[in-house]
């Protein structure tokens, strides 16, 4: 049988050398080694997509991998790749290691210098290891296999410019198409969520900081299940408990959500911490929400420079939603992509604050008119976004989903689609000065 192995070692010595020891190991079939632990995500996650059997058997990770720590690295694979069986190289071979390796979900270890017969021991172990797994997640269908749901990380270019209302708003969105859908407020200090949707709530994200082995009924303990089926998972009411969550904890929370539900949003806020920081790295869609003035750009562009000096995200893998638009203003969404180096997105959601401020005050956002044009205007990025479900009365056209029945959803009917134009083309109403907050 064929051992298919993927080496992530960032090291382009070590990764020479992996290499050549792999090409010389009987049936075996190495692949070109990724440079870093993006990258091995991606890749594992695009093969998932195809099929479990695209998968390969072994993954090898080097112990200078970066921009996640190897250790971290091994976890996250493990829980979002189950029959995929890890190796770490590493130089040092001490005990404490080795077993801290074995609880991140590593299946051997491999010592610097490596040995051509030390790598066949352990490469063949972990082929073994993963052949029966794959036995065993085929025989079963109700064993998580795939490379997990999707996550939509909602950041805002600074406070104020309503990253909330749009992560929530993605939210209902995905779960009226028929997803199951958590809502996350990783606004560790000044989340809102809870007063938006009218929640008392008891546990939060801190619940979750501490406990190593996140496991489904744990998972269940802290979520809030609201009315409208989003399953919430909010910040402390405490601000100051927000230390509490390091970017550590954050990868193993998203990874525990991602095997449960088939939508992720989570709300950011306007300030980075290595908490929101990890959630970025790790989302599938990082939408960075602005407004059409000076100060908000000027904050989009510093928030997306930082990500690439921290190797947390590419600008052109960024998304940038335009709020607060009137067609008038002197700043334009091309504009507004040209100075960021994101892509814009194509819709873009009017100024009309009016239309949200009953519900913000009443803390029921989540029974926001349909026919309000902001509403209109998230629900239809949520269908360019791909997180909404195609169904028997719709499809997908252009990015969005467009409506042929006003039954079509279940929780909301007609609000997903584009805002009705007025005679003279405008998305909105004369004198719209402001959008969602």
């Amino acid at each position: 049988m064929t051992t298919r192995i993927l080496p992530a070692v960032g090291d382009i010595d070590a990764a020479r050398s992996v290499t050549t020891l792999l090409s010389q190991l009987p049936d075996a079939e190495p692949a070109t080694p990724v440079g870093d632990s993006t990258q091995l995500i991606d890749t594992l996650a695009r093969l998932a997509g195809e099929a479990l059997d695209e998968l390969p058997e072994v993954v090898l990770v080097h112990e200078r991998i970066g921009p996640v720590p190897a250790l971290e690295l091994i976890r996250e694979v493990s829980l979002r790749f189950p029959s995929v069986g890890v190796v770490l190289i590493t130089a040092d071979a001490s005990p404490n290691l080795f077993a801290n390796a074995m609880d991140s979900g590593a299946r051997g270890l491999a010592t610097l210098p490596l040995s051509y017969e030390e790598l066949a021991n352990r490469v063949q172990a972990a082929a073994q290891w993963s052949a029966g797994v794959r036995r065993h997640l085929t025989s079963g269908n109700d064993v998580f296999t795939g490379p997990g749901g999707t996550v939509v990380t909602v950041t805002g270019a600074k406070g104020g410019v309503g990253a909330t209302v749009t992560a929530i708003q993605l939210a209902l969105a995905a779960q009226a198409s028929g997803n199951t859908v958590a809502l996350v407020d990783m606004d560790l200090q000044t989340g809102d969520i809870a007063s938006f949707l009218d929640v008392q709530f008891r546990r939060s994200l801190v619940d979750l900081a501490l406990i190593t082995d996140i496991s489904p009924r744990v998972l269940s303990d802290a979520v809030f299940s609201h009315s409208t089926g989003l399953a919430l998972l909010l910040a402390p009411g405490e601000g100051e408990r927000g230390e509490e969550v390091s970017d550590r904890s954050a990868r193993q929370i998203v990874s525990a959500l991602r095997t449960r539900y088939e939508i992720v949003v989570i709300d950011c806020g306007g300030q980075m911490n290595g908490a929101n920081a990890a959630a970025v790295e790790m989302a599938d869609v990082a939408l960075l929400v602005t407004t059409p003035d000076v100060v908000a750009v000027r904050g989009a562009k510093r928030v997306v420079r930082m990500w690439e000096r921290l190797q947390i995200r590419k600008a052109e893998e960024t998304i940038t939603l335009v709020n607060r638009f009137t067609r008038n203003t002197e700043i334009q969404p091309p504009l507004i992509q040209k100075i960021t180096g994101t892509r814009v997105a194509s819709a873009a959601v009017p100024a009309n604050f009016k239309e949200l401020q009953a519900s913000i005050d009443s803390g029921r956002l989540h029974e926001l008119d349909a026919k309000s044009t902001v509403k209109q205007a998230l629900w239809g990025l949520a269908g360019e976004l791909g997180i909404v479900k195609e169904s028997a009365t719709g499809k997908k056209s252009g990015g969005a989903l467009v409506r042929r029945n006003s039954g079509a959803f279940k929780n909301d009917r007609g609000s997903i689609g584009r805002p009705r134009r007025r005679r003279d083309g405008s998305g909105h109403r004369p004198g719209d000065s402001e959008g969602t907050r």
